[in-house]
């Protein structure tokens, strides 16, 4: 085994492992105080309700240590036995050439959905059921794989023969070229994804005339809002979970409420949910998280450019020097390293929602955005006690007892 092989499985093996301690603290701690409700929200959560809570994290958190588990030993499966089978049986059959890089993807994307699907229909069908959340079919479930499986083929499938053309054209620049597209695909997305690709999943109804919209809408001049519509989204055709966002640039861009949030919060609590959206928008924090994936990938990039360059990772496993395998060992490998970044990542997220929060304060007042955020954290069954070191490296939020601390500092 090569010194680089040899650094990869171990990165596979160490993010594993860090992933399943996270996971161990997160379930002891949440058990630990499974038993009392935290003082702050003694007249706002029962006992039970805590510890429903409590059990549904619990249950989640071991969940994940299994597919943990799982998912290191596929990838150190992949890489060190059946990525050769599998390529020289493509070979066997495509011609040498793009097509055959990109078959060999297909056929991993293909065989690895399908050896991660029991995780998802558990998830969906035992787990989420059993604590009242699921409200999905199998014959939506099943419909909504499908619909999925064909966007990524059909998106996927040019993306890939234009990425290895253009590394075959341009050996030397291809990544700045190969970097450049995927930011304005990413942009275009934004732009293309609510109005075509979100009502392939659901139902999106504007908003009927009446004292919310009226609302909404002062609400979106006081703080200088345009907006392309309010729409409803029948988020209860499959969970039982409450939310809303915007999306889009521009004279585009949308607001969305889950009808599942509309059924159990007041006018002025759902005020503050949007007031909270907004200050993203005025905060630009929108145009940040594009700003920070445009790095991350400037950086995925350079890897992959000095790989493909090389030529020699392949072979550190045994491998033919095709781009397909060359990618997949790059993608394989630099997820257990980025894992090691997500402190920082969550950290720009969190500082980015107490914003938005402090935005929602100014504008509809703290009250109304404490009571949603309890009622949100009640209704999801999300932990009032996480641990502290499992939230620096999985939280992208703040914990809700922070955020309520500092809206009524």
């Amino acid at each position: 085994m090569t010194a680089i092989a040899a650094l990869i499985f171990a990165a596979i093996v160490l993010s594993g492992l860090l992933n399943i301690y996270l996971d161990r603290r997160q379930a002891a701690a949440v058990l630990a105080h499974r038993g009392s409700v935290p003082a702050a929200f003694a007249s706002t959560v029962t006992l039970e309700e805590h510890q429903r809570a409590a059990d549904y994290t619990v249950a989640r958190t071991r969940l994940s240590a299994i597919e943990t588990i799982y998912d290191t030993g596929l990838a150190l499966l992949w890489l060190g036995f059946l990525l050769r089978p599998l390529f020289d049986f493509v070979a066997a059959h495509v011609p040498a050439g793009l097509t055959r890089s990109v078959a060999t993807m297909v056929l991993v994307a293909a065989l690895s959905y399908l050896l991660t699907l029991p995780f998802a229909i558990y998830k969906t069908f035992k787990l989420e059921a059993k604590f009242g959340f699921n409200r999905t079919t199998a014959a939506t479930f099943a419909l909504d794989q499908v619909k999925a499986a064909a966007l990524q083929l059909a998106l996927g499938v040019p993306l890939l023969y234009g990425l290895f053309a253009l590394l075959r054209a341009l050996p030397n620049l291809w990544w700045i070229f190969a970097w450049i597209g995927l930011m304005a695909i990413m942009v275009a997305m934004i732009v293309i994804y609510p109005a075509f690709i979100a009502p392939l999943f659901n139902k999106f109804t504007p908003m009927a005339d009446g004292p919310m919209k009226s609302g909404i809408e002062a609400l979106l001049r006081k703080c200088g809002f345009e907006s392309n519509g309010l729409f409803i989204m029948d988020a209860s055709k499959r969970s039982a979970h409450g939310n809303a966002y915007f999306t889009g640039f521009g004279k585009a861009k949308r607001i969305v409420f889950f009808d599942t949030l509309l059924e159990k919060h007041t006018g002025d609590e759902i005020l503050s949910v949007l007031a909270h959206e907004l200050g993203h928008y005025k905060f630009g924090h929108v145009i940040q998280k594009i700003g920070e994936s445009a790095a991350l990938a400037l950086v995925v990039f350079a890897v992959l450019h000095w790989a493909f360059a090389a030529g020699t990772l392949p072979a550190a496993f045994h491998l033919p020097n095709d781009p397909s395998l060359v990618l997949m060992i790059v993608m394989t490998a630099i997820g257990p390293f980025a894992s090691l970044f997500a402190p920082v990542t969550n950290y720009l997220s969190r500082r980015a929602e107490f914003q938005a929060d402090a935005f929602a304060k100014s504008m509809t007042g703290a009250a109304p955005m404490i009571s949603a955020l309890t009622k949100l954290t009640r209704d999801n069954l999300a932990t009032l006690t996480p641990d502290w070191l499992y939230t620096l490296f999985n939280y992208s939020h703040p914990p809700v007892p922070e955020r309520i601390a500092h809206l009524q500092s």
